[in-house]
């Protein structure tokens, strides 16, 4: 992917093609073995980093003049800062080993940056002329060979999304877990919607059914009518659809069990999205028995004088906490349970998925928890949500 995006990009492939040291790393375009002098007066090595910007499969303008420093804080040969483009030093973690030890800005009279060539270049220079003074022959210019940093990567991709808001080493906490989805035909399809603009390993998709018409229109995307006549199946349909962007997308045209629930043992985390109680029990049952985290979501609407009313719930497991899953969560399959009247509306299905996929994110460490409720409801007539359940 690395190689192939610096082919297309004319920007990129001029840098590499005149001795730079150029490396793609999580959405972040880097140069290495960069000159530049320290307080000491020393000429030393570093990495400049900048977001990476694309469109169509190849580079787009920069969407910002600054860029990231990896080193000391560089100097003029005298051993001065060189404030004129120091703006600050976050010593800021980018992904991997990447860190943005300076923020530089050098802004053109323009305003921008038309491409990655001139930005680097710009900054190539004012760094290297210092140590030019100091050391004649030191350049950035080396022709090192260059070892590809083809990341192991689940994404078809890069996410630039992460690395323009600079979160792309909090998004590494997802790398490594293999997450569950068990039913497709509501929420469990905007689960998969969000999950899947995560580094997580793999997502395993679990549903039987057909992939209908009703179904469109409490799914996320705008199927075709030709997806619809083909008689796919729910977990086909949206592998197919999101392996798009994501690899790691396994498809189980099944139901999960007591016959089968094997399929679940060796995974990180699951999603429960299932309209029978019994069903909903015996998967509860076997994921404290394996003692893999777990969100459990269910929705409840009816019609009240020509209006609807209802509750949107996502109940938490986890091997700490789950002491409360009898008493927030249905036991038998009857038609009388608010949870089964079976009105679904998309923008409740898009809810009840964010609301579980925020929960997750907590649990990740991805956004900070400060109660660890395990029980959420949103009451759609009064605008209310209320936690439960808490850890703290």
């Amino acid at each position: 992917m690395q190689q192939q995006l610096i082919n297309l990009s004319p920007d990129l492939k001029k840098l590499r093609d005149e001795g730079l040291s150029l490396a793609i790393y999580g959405g972040y375009v880097c140069i290495h073995h960069i000159p530049y002098v320290n307080e000491k007066k020393e000429v030393k090595i570093g990495t400049l980093i900048s977001e990476l910007t694309l469109s169509g499969g190849k580079t787009a303008k920069p969407s910002t003049h600054a860029i990231y420093f990896m080193g000391e804080k560089p100097c003029h040969k005298d051993g001065s800062e060189q404030i004129e483009i120091v703006n600050n030093s976050p010593h800021q973690a980018l992904v991997g080993e990447l860190i943005g030890d300076h923020f530089l800005s050098s802004k053109p009279s323009t305003g921008y940056y038309d491409n990655y060539y001139d930005k680097f270049s710009r900054y190539i220079s004012l760094l290297s002329i210092p140590a030019r003074s100091i050391v004649p022959d030191v350049t950035a210019y080396n022709f090192y060979p260059v070892i590809d940093s083809e990341e192991d990567t689940v994404f078809n991709y890069f996410d630039t999304s992460s690395s323009r808001a600079n979160i792309t080493k909090i998004n590494e906490k997802f790398k490594g877990q293999k997450v569950g989805i068990i039913g497709l035909g509501g929420t469990g399809s905007y689960i998969l919607d969000l999950v899947s603009k995560t580094p997580v390993t793999e997502i395993h998709l679990f549903d039987a059914d057909d992939f209908s018409q009703h179904n469109a229109f409490r799914s996320p995307g705008a199927a075709s009518i030709e997806s619809l006549t083909g008689k796919q199946k729910k977990s086909e349909y949206f592998q197919r659809i999101y392996s798009n962007m994501h690899r790691g997308i396994v498809s189980h045209v099944t139901y999960v069990n007591e016959d089968n629930i094997s399929l679940i043992k060796d995974l990180s985390f699951v999603f429960i999205c299932v309209d029978k109680n019994s069903v909903r029990q015996e998967i509860l049952k076997q994921l404290v028995k394996f003692e893999i985290p777990f969100i459990d979501v269910g929705l409840g609407v009816t019609l009240v004088d020509d209006q609807l009313i209802g509750i949107v719930r996502a109940t938490t497991g986890t091997p700490q906490k789950n002491d409360h899953l009898e008493k927030r969560i249905a036991q038998e399959d009857t038609d009388q349970n608010e949870y089964v009247t079976n009105i679904q509306i998309a923008d409740l299905n898009a809810l009840n998925a964010v609301m579980a996929v925020i929960k997750w994110k907590k649990l990740t460490g991805f956004y900070q928890d400060l109660i660890h409720e395990h029980q959420s409801s949103y009451s759609i007539n009064v605008g209310q949500l209320l936690n439960g359940d808490t850890t703290d």
